[in-house]
């Protein structure tokens, strides 16, 4: 009788003798190796991991709820928790997403329109995927699925967060132009063309969506410009971080528009006397 087999390195080191599965543990040690040699570390020391699971518990958080809100496995978090010498990185960023705060009561199912929405708003402007997902502790995978609109209910912490995250975001372009391009193709929505993000019955808003993201991209950046020069950066080192995007004389203008107060006086057209 056969059985479905998936050859994997742990299959070998369980003592299969089957070559896909020699072979996936050749590969695997082939990868270490370079990666020692490059000086990369897939795993890192876990006491400041487990520290963190030490003070969500403290909080009042279950092993099982540190779990749900990084995107791990039970086991993985236990491990951890029990005194596991070494942690992987990515586990260990997916726990220290976890924030410090009482433990999560809620665990209702809502409508998942208005967080698919965001996830979404947030691409069209630059962030992708990948990148909110480190802020949320959640794994990139659950979140497209979010994105795309495969779920039609989220748990209500989930929800939570990334209305939160989405707040602080939506005012920052992000820095993938890829993530824009592709959110475009897709037909997806900036934050501007909502005005009830959360009410499925809405339709986004389509009048002039260029003009509209072109002044809306514009306010963001003269925003972040201002918060660059708040923070002592140059107009020079302000214009590398924007990678030209905006050139050095308008960040030069808008710098010292902050900084006196005063707008600058463009001209205007000559009126004939009446």
């Amino acid at each position: 009788m056969t059985t479905d087999h998936t050859p994997s390195r742990a299959c070998y080191q369980h003592g299969c003798s089957r070559p896909e599965c020699k072979q996936a543990d050749y590969q695997y040690m082939s990868r270490l190796r370079l990666e020692r040699h490059r000086g990369q570390r897939r795993r890192c020391d876990s006491t400041q991991t487990r520290h963190h699971i030490e003070r969500l518990l403290a909080a009042g958080w279950t092993q099982a709820q540190i779990a749900r809100a990084a995107g791990l496995a039970h086991r993985t978090v236990g491990a951890v928790e029990a005194g596991t010498a070494n942690v992987s990185k990515r586990t260990a960023l997916a726990i220290l997403s976890v924030l410090i705060g009482p433990a999560p009561t809620d665990t209702r199912d809502v409508d998942a329109t208005g967080t698919t929405r965001r996830l979404r708003a947030l691409a069209v402007i630059g962030w992708p995927i990948e990148q909110l997902s480190p802020q949320l502790g959640i794994y990139p995978t659950a979140l497209g699925n979010i994105a795309r609109g495969e779920l039609r209910n989220v748990r209500a912490t989930t929800a939570h967060a990334v209305a939160l995250l989405y707040q602080h975001l939506i005012r920052q372009p992000g820095p993938s132009d890829r993530s824009r391009i592709l959110a475009s193709k897709k037909g997806w929505h900036g934050p501007a063309a909502w005005d009830d993000i959360d009410d499925p019955s809405e339709q986004p808003e389509e009048t002039d969506a260029r003009i509209l993201n072109f002044h809306e991209r514009a306010a963001l950046r003269r925003e972040e410009i201002i918060h660059l020069a708040w923070h002592g950066d140059t107009p020079e080192q302000i214009h590398a971080r924007l990678g030209g995007e905006v050139s050095i004389s308008t960040v030069r203008q808008i710098v010292l528009e902050w900084r006196t107060g005063q707008k600058r006086q463009r001209k205007q057209p000559e009126r004939s006397a009446a």
